[in-house]
């Protein structure tokens, strides 16, 4: 009896719990006796005969030339097997940084419909419809809508949404994962932590880490809760949102793992790239004709640098590719367990590799121990940062380098075979990630390749299609917004469907960009973002810089696809034509008052009270 009843209360199959959240009318009749009376009781809500699990995953500042499986130089054997095995998706985009992103995709809406289009941290939010970072009731989330449909719903790893300012154990809880839709969350709520000192929680209370890996940890509880669910329920199926902190800084992963690719990147960062383009070439997942973007400016040719500088930037590429390969043997341990339930074949799972393009938080040095506050600015440039770095060589990777992030140079060799990286919402090379979608049941084809354009948003809606769910008008009573999400889902089977998703803005702290039916407009706002840590700018509150004086660029992306050949002068009647439709999506969609860093920076948000 202790059992049953323990099953009921970690699942929450309560009587209440067990049906749609939305009141019904009583349909029964009431008299004076039980003679005279009629009982009735709501229809129990399950999910669609034979629905199939669903496993989400979104890994983090991964870039789209890291992975082995999309050409890459480091080893991901479960992401290639259940890519080989499924499709992948080569023009597929995110938001270009991590909590815009996550708030689309979680919502099936565009990241500042729904009030995030910096943050939900109380510093790089601001009190306007579509930057306070608080997701609306209106746009429920995929675990919402699937938990009403009879799913449970677990969530681990990073959230990203909470506000700062409700994330401790007072709460309010309505928007953590657990007043989103989760029956259970283990993770931390914040955009980083340290992985071997998270700052993590338990559905709705912190709880303290026993000092193993982040990735250790929320692989072992998604098990938990599956085995336990499966248990209690074993027809009932399940969604899972594993979210690892993976491969954001601080890189940090055991040597066992790191010291797997020793010397394996002592050829640098112009050798990389020139072998991944070669490798997507023979995959078939970039045009035969591609060229590579030019080096940037900041970075150095290898061959240049010095013997310190090759021996500590290849260690900073060591660890990274280490702990990108750890997160995928993490991932086969998930992978394996549904296999040995007898569930994968039953599993539908959309695999997100990267939440925006490679990071350029490393600067051109690399980094060791920098402050957030530093991460998005720049941080120096001078020889003193090297320097510091090189003494602490055996730190890079390790509990104690709490900040190890790999520098300039390797952001875009992992970016292959785009130009710039994440935050930089103008460009492909911060928006365009690798999309692997595997469902034994549903997927017949194996190894497909699809060019279909798709957008974060698109990843519920095409959930909702092949579950056999149609989006709710309501939620707890509450009208919903119309999702803006297009699904994916035709193009499970026919890989020459033509895109649905026909129209999407971009914008991140000035760097924008619309797209419309292969055609592409963009503008960088700080193009040298380096120059963010000038004097003449962090100090000077009266410098802002005019966003009518950015530079906005034009590609024809069906035969430009990384964005070589600037046509805004051969053709700028495309060009202002698409600025016009930037400003209509901007208004429609709240994404006005423009905000940059530099408001960040000089204090120029007034922070929440």
């Amino acid at each position: 009896m202790k059992s049953i009843v323990s099953s009921l209360l970690f699942f929450g199959l309560s009587v209440s719990a067990s049906y749609g959240q939305e009141q019904l009318p009583y349909q029964g009749k009431v008299g004076r006796t039980l003679a005279e009376s009629k009982e009735w009781w709501p229809k129990e809500v399950k999910a669609p005969s034979n629905a199939p699990n669903v496993v989400w995953i979104l890994l983090d500042d991964v870039g789209f030339g890291a992975s082995s499986g999309f050409g890459g130089l480091i080893n991901t054997p479960i992401l290639d097997s259940l890519a080989g095995n499924g499709l992948r998706y080569t023009n597929f985009h995110t938001a270009a940084i991590c909590a815009p992103t996550r708030s689309a995709l979680l919502t099936g809406r565009n990241q500042h419909a729904v009030h995030v289009g910096g943050f939900s941290h109380t510093s790089l939010s601001a009190g306007f419809p579509g930057w306070d970072g608080r997701i609306p009731s209106s746009a429920g989330t995929v675990a919402e809508i699937l938990r009403e449909n009879g799913y449970n719903t677990f969530a681990v790893g990073k959230y990203g949404v909470t506000p700062d300012e409700d994330a401790t154990d007072a709460g309010p809880f309505d928007r953590w994962p657990t007043g989103k839709g989760f029956d259970h969350f283990y993770g931390f709520l914040g955009s980083e932590t340290d992985q071997y000192k998270p700052d993590l929680v338990e559905d709705q209370a912190h709880v303290q880490p026993d000092g193993r890996h982040l990735s250790e940890l929320i692989t072992d509880k998604a098990i938990e809760y599956i085995s336990k669910q499966k248990k209690a329920a074993p027809k009932k199926p399940f969604f899972l949102y594993y979210a690892p902190g993976a491969v954001h800084s601080p890189h940090q992963v055991a040597e066992v793992w790191s010291d797997k690719y020793k010397s394996k990147f002592d050829e640098g960062w112009d050798v990389y790239r020139e072998k991944v383009i070669a490798n997507q070439k023979k995959l078939g997942l970039i045009p035969q004709n591609a060229q590579l973007p030019s080096r940037h400016k900041y970075i150095k040719p290898w061959n240049e640098l010095s013997a310190d500088e090759k021996r500590l930037y290849a260690r900073f590429m060591e660890v990274y590719a280490g702990y990108l390969e750890y997160t995928d043997y993490e991932i086969s341990r998930v992978v394996n367990h549904l296999k040995s339930l007898n569930q994968l074949e039953n599993t539908l799972f959309f695999v997100i590799l990267g939440d925006n393009g490679a990071s350029k938080e490393g600067d051109i040095r690399g980094t060791i121990n920098v402050p957030l506050s530093s991460k998005f600015f720049g941080k120096s440039t001078d020889s003193s940062e090297f320097a510091n770095n090189l003494k602490n060589i055996d730190l890079i990777g390790k509990p104690e380098g709490i900040e190890a992030n790999y520098p300039l140079g390797w952001a875009q060799a992992t970016n292959t075979p785009f130009k710039a990286w994440k935050q930089d919402a103008h460009s492909e090379g911060g928006t365009r990630n690798p999309l692997i979608v595997f469902y034994p049941k549903g997927i017949k084809e194996k190894g497909g390749i699809r060019n279909q354009y798709g957008y974060v948003t698109d990843v519920l809606p095409t959930t909702l299609d092949a579950v056999g769910i149609k989006a709710p008008n309501r939620i707890k009573g509450i009208a919903q917004d119309t999702l803006t999400g297009v699904s994916l889902f035709e193009s499970f089977a026919k890989a020459d469907v033509p895109s649905k998703h026909t129209t999407q803005y971009y914008y991140i702290f000035g760097s924008r960009a619309i797209y419309k039916d292969g055609w592409k407009a963009s503008a960088a706002h700080f193009p040298d973002f380096l120059d963010l840590t000038s004097p003449s700018i962090t100090k000077d509150n009266n410098r802002v810089r005019d966003y009518d004086k950015d530079v906005w660029e034009l590609y024809d992306l069906k035969n430009d696809f990384n964005e070589l050949n600037d046509l805004s002068k051969k053709n700028p009647q495309k060009l202002a034509e698409l600025k016009q439709l930037f400003e209509e999506e901007a208004k429609k969609y709240n994404v006005y008052p423009f905000i940059d860093w530099q408001d960040v920076l000089q204090g120029r948000i007034h922070k929440k009270e």
